[in-house]
């Protein structure tokens, strides 16, 4: 009998380095799709080459940020639809680095899988291709760890990292927000990214519901609604830089608009928010009354609409709605900025 060779005593304990090969070979032609000016390298090398071009930025600030896309993925599971969590990543790590002032320049993934299912890698990284291509950056490489034993059967993990460019300028921290200047929301896909471990308490413990399930309030399944990628606000946001003064923005994530506000907002202010300035989508609603849950926490867990808060000075505030609602996004002015007291939240809701 032959002596086994130490690549199938690998392949044996549950890594396919030809699996992986194969996957390589498959994403070239995605992955190019999403290069822009600056790669200078082609997928399957050690690492990706970009070639910074600063002819236009004198004081360069690169700008990076990380995330993934948490306990939803547990939903693509139960879908066996995989071609969509790759757009939240992206849009996690991208929406991050847009409220800093940044211009994505490039994006690295990491898939990790019990075993190598090449189909269905090959179906995750489309989608962050097309987040990519979204968000107006290259995704210059990545990761696919095959993990015998971590993970359970069918089951993966995704980690994203995005690096943008800014001139030191231009930089917004919120440091320019003062009183009297206006909030406008811009709407979210829904969910996005956020609050999946109690809506998944909700939904499959609770109510026993199934992914497939039509929710009439939602107008499809259950599952085509807790899937909806998180939206990319990248060229909304480099649009309305160009040609109006930006004071701040906020990325309506974990946290909702009581935590992420405040990251911003100047301690001498605080933001007026009219609740009723905005319609609140139904998934929302749907949760609160079936979970039994407060406004308040809704508010701390949820973007309840909104993905992305803006300040503006006041006599930009119309032009800034319509020039939004003219790119296609759906935007509402909800509030504005007030001075503080000493006893006071730095967000406030009002009726």
């Amino acid at each position: 009998m032959g002596k086994k060779t130490e690549k199938s005593k690998y392949a044996e304990a549950g890594v396919d380095i030809d699996a992986g090969n194969r996957l390589v070979e498959l994403l070239k032609p995605i992955v190019s799709k999403t290069f822009k000016r600056g790669v200078i390298s082609e997928i399957g090398g050690f690492a990706g080459l970009f070639s910074l071009s600063l002819e236009n930025i004198r004081n360069p600030v690169l700008v990076s940020s990380t995330d993934g896309v948490g306990t939803k993925l547990r939903i693509a599971f139960m879908l066996d639809k995989h071609d969509t969590v790759g757009i939240d990543l992206v849009a996690m790590c991208v929406n991050d680095i847009l409220v800093q002032g940044a211009n994505p320049l490039f994006f690295l993934d990491y898939i990790s899988m019990g075993k190598l299912e090449v189909n269905k890698a090959q179906e995750i990284v489309k989608g962050i291709a097309e987040g990519c291509q979204e968000a107006g950056c290259s995704l210059l490489g990545g990761e696919t760890a095959e993990m015998p034993g971590f993970y359970a059967e069918g089951e993966y993990d995704l980690a994203g990292f995005v690096v943008g460019i800014a001139e030191n300028e231009d930089l917004l921290d919120g440091s320019e927000i003062a009183v009297g200047h206006q909030l406008i929301g811009i709407a979210s896909s829904g969910l996005h990214s956020n609050g999946y471990s109690l809506v998944r308490k909700i939904f499959f413990e609770g109510l026993k519901m199934s992914v497939d399930d039509y929710v009439e309030d939602f107008g499809r399944t259950l599952g085509e609604e807790l899937l909806e990628p998180t939206r990319i606000y990248a060229r909304a946001i480099g649009n309305l830089s160009r040609d109006f003064r930006i004071c701040g923005i906020s990325h309506i994530t974990g946290g909702g608009l009581v935590d992420n506000l405040p990251r911003i907002i100047p301690k001498a202010c605080k933001t007026v928010i009219r609740r009723s300035s905005w319609p609140v989508p139904p998934v929302f609603s749907f949760i609160q009354k079936a979970g039994q849950i407060s406004d308040q926490e809704m508010m701390r867990t949820f973007n309840n609409g909104l993905g992305m808060v803006i300040v503006v000075n006041e006599e930009e505030n119309n032009e800034v709605l319509s020039r939004l609602n003219a790119m296609g996004e759906t935007a509402f002015y909800i509030g504005s900025v007030e001075s503080r007291g000493d006893d006071e939240g730095a967000v406030q809701f009002a009726d």
